[in-house]
């Protein structure tokens, strides 16, 4: 099948790219509300459901289309992207010296109908983040791309994540591993990769 990878997130194409995928890029904006009675989990696997069915009438039928979406969740509450350095500075000191959790939701659809949404879950640990170390990360970082405002894969990862519980894919945006699962599951894997 041919895959298309509905996702500007760079993290996302490299690690798809890493796995020896060949893709498409097709962007579409997406309202990203979700109805305010779902919680953690079933937050992520709304919204990239919600997203896939923005494709689901322009799909041919040998074509299946990706699409995720991250969030943080900090006991029940969900952060999302911060609009602006205030927003990701609370953020950040919320999460500093503590556990949270990153879901990252997956659809997978295909052009013929079929579809599997499903989420994974990872646990990060923070030590305590000083003002100042939150301030420069901001400051040079720019995290408003970012679901909770941090990359783990940036300076504020390398110097306040102390232990992961679960994938560290999965808090880069896209659970590999269950992707690549489905994807063999489902037939799509491109002839020559193992699975196929």
């Amino acid at each position: 099948m041919k895959l298309i990878l509905a996702s500007n997130s760079p993290r996302r194409r490299q690690l798809l790219t890493d796995l020896g995928l060949a893709y498409e890029i097709r962007l579409r904006d997406v309202d990203e509300d979700f109805p305010p009675h779902l919680r953690r989990a079933a937050v992520a696997e709304y919204l990239a459901a919600h997203k896939a069915a923005a494709y689901a009438a322009d799909l041919a039928p040998d074509e299946l289309v990706i699409t995720a979406d991250t969030i943080v969740c900090l006991g029940d509450d969900v952060l999302n992207k911060p609009a602006d350095a205030a927003e990701a500075t609370a953020m950040l000191t919320r999460l500093q010296g503590r556990a949270h959790d990153v879901f990252t939701g997956v659809c997978l659809r295909a052009g013929d109908g079929r579809q599997v949404v499903f989420s994974d879950q990872t646990t990060v640990h923070f030590r305590p983040l000083s003002p100042a170390e939150i301030a420069f990360y901001i400051a040079h970082y720019q995290p408003f791309d970012k679901a909770g405002a941090y990359g783990a894969q940036d300076w504020v990862g390398m110097v306040g994540v102390t232990r992961l519980e679960g994938s560290y894919f999965n808090v880069m945006g896209l659970p590999v591993h269950r992707v690549w699962a489905e994807l063999a599951r489902l037939g799509a894997l491109p002839a020559g990769l193992p699975g196929a």
